[in-house]
């Protein structure tokens, strides 16, 4: 028996998350242990990149907090993840958007993409 597909197992949440792609701008809410205190914090970004392969998939989202970048890399898979919600849909043209880093202002941002509809 695998001890690493067992401690996978354990942890699995079985959560569905809604399908999101680089460029996107994203909210997860997730939960925050302080002490014995437990409190949900709201983090929204648009995400950099989605790495990993189907069990172990990470994404990077980055915001901008008082003139500052800050990333924060999420498991999908997470058990401290409660949601997550798409806020915006982002045409890019490239799967990691590294670049962003070095865009301040109005060149940093991002083109919202239109969704089919059917009628």
């Amino acid at each position: 028996m695998d001890l690493i597909k067992v401690v996978e197992e354990a942890y699995a949440t079985g959560k569905t998350h809604p399908d999101f792609q680089p460029g996107d701008t994203i909210t997860v809410a997730y939960r925050i242990k302080e002490g014995n205190k437990e409190r949900i914090q709201q983090y929204r970004g648009v995400v950099i990149r989605i790495t990993g392969d189907e069990d172990n998939k990470r994404f990077t989202v980055r915001k901008i907090s008082d003139n500052i970048g800050v990333e924060r890399i999420f498991p999908i898979n997470s058990p401290f993840i409660d949601s997550i919600t798409i806020n915006k849909y982002g045409k890019v043209r490239r799967a990691k958007l590294y670049y962003l880093r070095k865009l301040t202002g109005k060149k940093a941002r991002i083109k919202e993409r239109r969704l089919k509809t059917k009628n």
